[in-house]
């Protein structure tokens, strides 16, 4: 079958295709820069990438309209909390006005649990999505999911985060709400099984794990998973507000997210039974087996793909379009250097080790403040982190960074800023013939952004000298 995989790029996305291809599929795959896909998939040829918005229907003509089905994996979460429900609405409604005039026979849309008469503007905004996406012209099967347990996913990460730094917490009263998590292993193996099936054209399922377990209970099953003794505390006095702000500095998620989670996380997701288990015959793990697979993956270092790794979508998209990979040269500041290297292998592994657990080489401790500063002022921080300890590929998110060009073939990294900036920035190491250059270039937006500038003008010189010396010297 030629399948179309729109959020090629995102957290289900990424581990979709493999499987598709595996199963004999063709697979095209519906980006907005098609250079965080192209190189990933060059080998492949039963992989097309093509460029499209979703928001801006005139992109949608690169699709192929020779296509048998469709996944529609696009989801807006990270967008403005005011807003992100309409451009769901939207992305929706270009998505089926062209899908409509393809040969698509079933779309497979993943949602959410919406069972609940009180619904936050998250999952009412899913729910709007699915009845947008109905059609006469080809079947729609929906998979309704709760919380999705698995390496790099969002709810992972952020128990995972509250876990492993808080011995007690101090929590507001949704810890008391009930939910049924699903491993993201058995959610794939839903998908994927359910596509062709002409028994489930225009059928919605719910899909949950076996269990029903509070939000607390479930801190305190990843604590005994992980072997660690957890006291919670839950009170009755935190405003949405204040949970938002209390997750977002605690944990490594954006205060946007962290806001989207919070409203949701007051709502009861339990499931409604019927036979889509036995239909695909699937049978569920339990959240502790899920969170055993997670880490047999993040010990391998083979985290597929993080809730990170999709662009900060409340920034201007076109900062990380694929035009920018030519790192601009006029109206930009720049900070230029270059040194001679004792060994080139040794200093392009050691620039594909940067950032993360790793830190930057020298200065890390003003690297960490920088952080606090972005966070301290909405920002992202370097809580991030890397997706991978040892490898990075273009469209990774590394700290406030993001990966614009990784080709360890041309031994060239191109970083652009994803931090709280007067302007925008960019940092790019490139090694050719015994030497190394890095480059940082710097595009103000304003007299403040000329400010900012001349005001960490000196920390630079300290920062960059010292990076590029340690990175010159590698052995």
């Amino acid at each position: 079958m030629r399948v179309l995989v729109t959020g090629a790029t995102g957290y289900i996305g990424k581990r979709i295709i493999p499987i598709l291809l595996e199963q004999g599929h063709t697979v095209i795959c519906a980006v907005r820069g098609t250079l965080r896909t192209q190189k990933k998939y060059s080998d492949e040829a039963n992989v097309h990438v093509v460029e499209a918005d979703f928001l801006n229907p005139e992109t949608l003509k690169n699709i192929p309209k020779d296509i048998d089905a469709a996944y529609y994996l696009i989801h807006s979460m990270s967008n403005s909390v005011d807003k992100f429900h309409e451009m769901e609405e939207n992305c929706a409604s270009n998505f089926k006005a062209y899908i409509e005039q393809t040969n698509v026979k079933q779309v497979i849309y993943l949602s959410g649990i919406t069972n609940d008469t009180k619904l936050s503007k998250h999952l009412l905004s899913r729910k709007n999505v699915e009845h947008t996406l109905k059609s006469n012209h080809y079947g729609l099967t929906v998979f309704k999911a709760g919380i999705i347990v698995g390496s790099g996913s969002a709810s992972f990460e952020i128990i995972r985060d509250l876990v492993e730094k808080l011995p007690v917490m101090i929590a507001p009263k949704w810890l008391n709400t009930k939910t049924q998590p699903i491993g993201v292993r058995d959610v794939l193996t839903f998908l994927t099984k359910g596509l062709g099936k002409e028994d489930l054209y225009n059928t919605s399922h719910d899909i949950f794990g076996p269990e029903i377990l509070t939000y607390k209970e479930m801190l305190l099953q990843f604590a005994d998973s992980r072997g660690l003794k957890r006291y919670i505390i839950t009170v009755p006095v935190m405003t949405p507000k204040l949970s938002s702000y209390w997750l977002y500095f605690v944990t490594s998620t954006s205060y946007k997210l962290a806001s989207s989670l919070v409203n949701s996380m007051g709502i009861e997701i339990i499931g409604e039974e019927s036979n889509i288990n036995s239909l695909l015959d699937v049978k569920p793990m339990s959240y502790k087996q899920a969170i055993k697979f997670a880490f047999v993956k993040i010990e391998d270092n083979a985290i597929v793909s993080s809730w990170k790794d999709a662009f900060i979508s409340s920034r201007n998209k076109k900062q990380a379009s694929s035009k920018y990979l030519s790192v601009p040269k006029h109206g930009c500041f720049k900070d230029i250097k270059e040194r001679l290297v004792k060994n080139e292998e040794k200093t392009v592994e050691k620039i594909w080790a940067i950032g993360g657990q790793n830190g930057w080489y020298y200065g890390t401790f003003l690297w960490k403040i920088r952080g606090y500063i972005d966070k301290l002022f909405g920002g992202i921080g370097l809580r991030r982190g890397r997706t991978n300890s040892n490898s990075l590929r273009t469209g990774d998110a590394l700290d406030f960074w993001r990966v614009l060009l990784a080709d360890k073939e041309e031994q060239r990294l191109i970083l652009f800023a994803e931090m709280r900036l007067p302007g925008e920035a960019w940092l790019e190491f490139e090694v050719s013939k015994g030497k190394i250059y890095q480059r940082a270039t710097f595009r103000p937006k304003g007299l403040a952004g000329r400010l900012y500038w001349y005001s960490v003008l000196p920390f630079h010189g300290f920062i960059f000298n010292g990076m590029i010396n340690k990175l010159a010297n590698a052995e």
